[in-house]
């Protein structure tokens, strides 16, 4: 049996340092003009810090907060945190403006 020479690969050009290496950002992360946020990005990033603050029973704190503000007369405040409620709970969101739909009309 003979033996054959085989060369020692070079570390960065094997298949796997390809695979595994990082690809170059070709764009910026960000790239909303002059840092302006939409009104549903101002609606996530609130839902994101109520999240930080509240945990699992986040969606339940808004969905408190709106009724607060709608017992209140409030009814800017109480679309705010329905919105924030929504980001978080679909459903919950869905009763409660089910909720003050009917209280509206009763």
């Amino acid at each position: 049996m003979s033996v054959h020479f085989a060369a020692a690969r070079c570390a960065s050009r094997s298949p796997v340092a390809r695979a595994l290496a990082r690809r170059a950002v070709r764009r910026a992360a960000n790239d909303n003009p002059g840092g302006t946020l939409d009104a549903d990005t101002r609606v996530l990033h609130a839902a994101l810090r109520h999240f930080a603050d509240h945990g699992l029973r986040a969606a339940e704190e808004a969905v408190a907060m709106a009724e607060q503000a709608w017992r209140a007369g409030e009814p800017e405040a109480c679309a705010w945190w329905t919105e924030v409620c929504r980001k978080l709970d679909r459903q919950l969101a869905a009763d409660l403006l089910r909720r003050t739909a009917m209280q509206d009309v009763g």
